[in-house]
């Protein structure tokens, strides 16, 4: 394992040495997300109208993408369910490849919000091809980073669909998703707050300052950690968090190709059979609800690991973190407003920790974070691969 790495020296190198290197692309795109999230709240806002017209009517909403893209999803899905009284679901564009409409829920009429960062892999325009062909009642939102991509492109003049693409800094050049994801997600959240724009525009304000205030501290801490001698990474979450802990655990996986293996769980899921996957090389993750009844359960849980002395460390993101959660060698990453904030808009805060964590590792395994996969078994684009049938008329 490599030794502790500052990332004010990261960035202090010439940008010759960051690109031999293998991090200037990976280091850039996690540290523009809190002004990239301002941007993308312009964009939305200039065409607010537009957007929020998808959802007159509706009865339902699915929001749709592979791997980090439907994690982007699961990560507000439950906000906007609350916002918008409406059935809300996150479905992975694979399963609608093979299953058609039949994996969505029946209300009609409906929107379908694709996220993708290139908008070229290849279920992600044969699906909306398939719906469009198969669910005249279905209308169809394109959140993309890719101005060129097959999204953003091949349906310009459709009436049921619309396309929002975001600035091109967040198309991440690096394997893994990091501000394009984030961004996404933000540009969704929009959906729920169609009627307060306003309201909006604080939450995308707040959310990028305390962005801001975890990169003035959190870097180093996880470089720390990351240097530390952990073997595997059990990252834990509750509601819209758990979407979070999905994608911190995709993140970890990619930027070190597979050699730190990795879970996502939820709190009181953990204990069902998960639990056998804490070993004592296990570092936790824990994104720490600010609901009290929430908190409680996951506190229990917490301490039942401590109790049972199981895991190398934990690392614990909230507010106001409860000093008995913590034993030695642990993290606390406390972060001021989450609780204003809540636990559904807090998601994104969550996904910089685990991006952070997941490069310093990455770096510390002697990989490159923009391009980690030595093997090439895995690209930046998924590859195109045969397409059978058409599964979108079934039910």
């Amino acid at each position: 394992m490599n030794p502790f790495l500052n990332v004010r020296e990261l960035l202090a190198e010439p940008a010759e040495v960051q690109r031999s290197r293998g991090y200037a692309d990976t280091l850039r795109e996690i540290l523009q997300q809190p002004a990239t999230w301002l941007d993308t709240c312009s964009r939305v806002l200039a065409r607010a109208p537009a957007i929020a017209s998808m959802l007159d009517g509706i009865a339902g909403l699915a929001l749709t993408g592979s791997g980090s893209s439907l994690f982007a999803g699961e990560c507000v899905r439950l906000a906007l369910r609350d916002d918008l009284g409406l059935t809300t679901e996150a479905v992975a564009a694979g399963d609608l490849l093979t299953h058609g409409s039949s994996a969505l829920a029946p209300a009609r009429p409906g929107l379908l919000v694709s996220l993708a960062r290139s908008g070229n892999s290849p279920e992600s325009a044969a699906v909306i091809s398939q719906l469009l062909a198969a669910e005249p009642q279905l209308r169809h939102l394109v959140i993309t980073c890719n101005q060129a991509g097959r999204l953003a492109t091949d349906y310009n003049g459709d009436p049921r669909v619309q396309v929002m693409v975001l600035d091109d800094r967040t198309n991440d050049r690096s394997l893994a998703m990091t501000s394009s994801l984030t961004n996404m997600a933000l540009a969704a959240r929009f959906l729920g707050m169609r009627n307060a724009p306003d309201r909006y525009g604080v939450l995308c304000e707040r959310l990028s300052h305390a962005c801001d205030g975890l990169f003035q501290r959190v870097p180093d801490l996880l470089a720390r950690v990351a240097a530390g001698g952990f073997e595997r990474v059990v990252y834990l979450g509750s509601g819209s968090r758990y979407g979070a802990a999905r994608e911190a655990a995709l993140k970890m996986l990619e930027m070190t190709d597979g050699r730190v293996p990795t879970l996502a769980e939820t709190y009181l899921g953990v204990r069902h059979g998960p639990l056998s996957f804490i070993q004592p090389g296990t570092l936790l993750v824990c994104f720490l609800s600010s609901d009290p009844l929430l908190r409680a359960y996951e506190s229990d849980l917490i301490r039942e690991l401590d109790r049972k002395k199981l895991g190398w460390a934990k690392v614990i993101l909230g507010e106001q973190i409860p000093a008995d959660l913590l034993r030695k060698g642990d993290t606390a990453i406390e972060c001021p407003g989450m609780a204003e904030l809540g636990d559904q808009n807090v998601p994104l805060l969550d996904v910089v920790v685990g991006q952070w964590l997941a490069f310093f590792r990455s770096l510390g395994e002697g990989l490159r974070p923009d391009a980690p996969c030595e093997s090439g078994a895995i690209n930046r684009v998924v590859e195109p691969f045969p397409l059978y049938g058409s599964a979108g008329g079934r039910r």
